[in-house]
This record gives structure tokens, sequence and C-alpha cells, in this order.
């Protein structure tokens, strides 16, 4: 064994786990999402910076605002999963990082100072958090249906019209239900991916 997590655990996070595409009528809990947020809030990002924001749809007004800004083939799932994130990127993320440590100052003043760069540096970390947040997902024992399958610009009117947020996707959360997997797509191998120099 060259990995330290343990095989089962592996298979949850990463051999076994799939999108899911259909979804039982099971309830997704707060407690549930409070607990995926509390686990992967520790992983790695630039300067630890948190620029995630999730917007959790839960009723029935919200949920038809979002659907009709989904493709159309993401339009039945996003309808009836159990719980649907939204999952943006706070472009004012720099406000919230911590001044105790000497390094953030100089972050929020000068590396943060224009909004074009808080954009990219938003936009990155977020993404790593959306990763990190399908992981804790399926960590709760539940199945994820991450779609970028959406009018962005129409998401970001309908649910951040300040301006500040920008959406990165949709995320469909619950118990896998019937036929929920399409067939697995291939992935590359090591040798395809990894060089050394």
């Amino acid at each position: 064994m060259t990995l330290v997590l343990d095989p089962a655990a592996q298979d949850l996070l990463f051999r076994e786990a799939r999108t899911a595409n259909t979804f039982t009528a099971d309830p997704v809990t707060d407690e549930q999402v409070q607990a995926i947020y509390d686990l992967v809030k520790y992983a790695p990002t630039a300067f630890n910076q948190q620029p995630l924001r999730v917007v959790l749809v839960r009723s029935t007004e919200g949920r038809e605002r979002l659907v009709r800004h989904m493709a159309e083939g993401n339009q039945p799932k996003t309808s009836t999963a159990p719980l649907v994130a939204i999952l943006a990127a706070d472009n004012e993320f720099h406000e919230e990082l911590p001044t105790q440590f000497p390094v953030f100052p100089q972050a929020k003043d000068v590396f943060f100072a224009e909004r074009p760069v808080r954009e990219k540096s938003a936009a990155l970390n977020a993404a790593l958090q959306v990763g990190y947040f399908i992981i804790g997902v399926r960590a709760a024992g539940l199945a994820a249906g991450p779609m970028t399958g959406f009018d962005a610009d129409g998401i970001n009117k309908e649910f951040f019209a300040d301006g500040e947020h920008s959406v990165l996707a949709v995320v469909n959360i619950g118990k896998p239900g019937e036929n929920a997997w399409f067939p697995r797509n291939p992935r590359l191998s090591y040798d395809e991916v990894v060089t050394t120099v």
C-alpha cells in the first residue's frame, strides 16, 4: 500500500463515486451540509483565501428560478434532486482575509487591489473549493451531480444581483436514484499525464 487512506474510503471518494443523474426522495439535511462544509473548509487555497459561496436551493420558488437558467438536459434532474447547491466565487473575498498574519494586509491592499486580479484569484481558488465540496458530499455518503451547463449570466442576475459573485457550478445532491449513472468515461493513464524533468 502506497496510500495511507483506507481502501474503502478510496472507493467511496474516488473509484466507485460517480456523478448522479437521478436521486431518491430522501432529504439532505442542513446538518449534513454543515458537516460537509466543516470538513472541506480546511482544504488548501492560495493565501488560505475562501472565496467559495454556497446558495442552497430548497424552496419551490427558488428551484423554479434556477431551473429556467439550466441547460435543457439539466433541467429535469435539477427539478427533482433533493437539494441543489449553487457554488459561486465571491469576488470581494479579500475583505474576509484574516489580518493577524503579516502577509494578509499586504495581500489585501496590494495583490487584490484591482478587481480583475481578485476575479481571477476568486475563480481559481473557489474552483478548488468546488472540487473539495464534491469530495465532501461523497464523504457524507451522498452523490453529487455537478453541472456547468447553465446560463451563467442569468444565474448571476437571478441570485447574485449585487455583481459581487460569479456562479461556477450547480450541484445536485442526494442519494442516487434508479438508473443514476451514465457509463463511465475512460480516464487518461499515468503515463499519458505525468512527465518528469
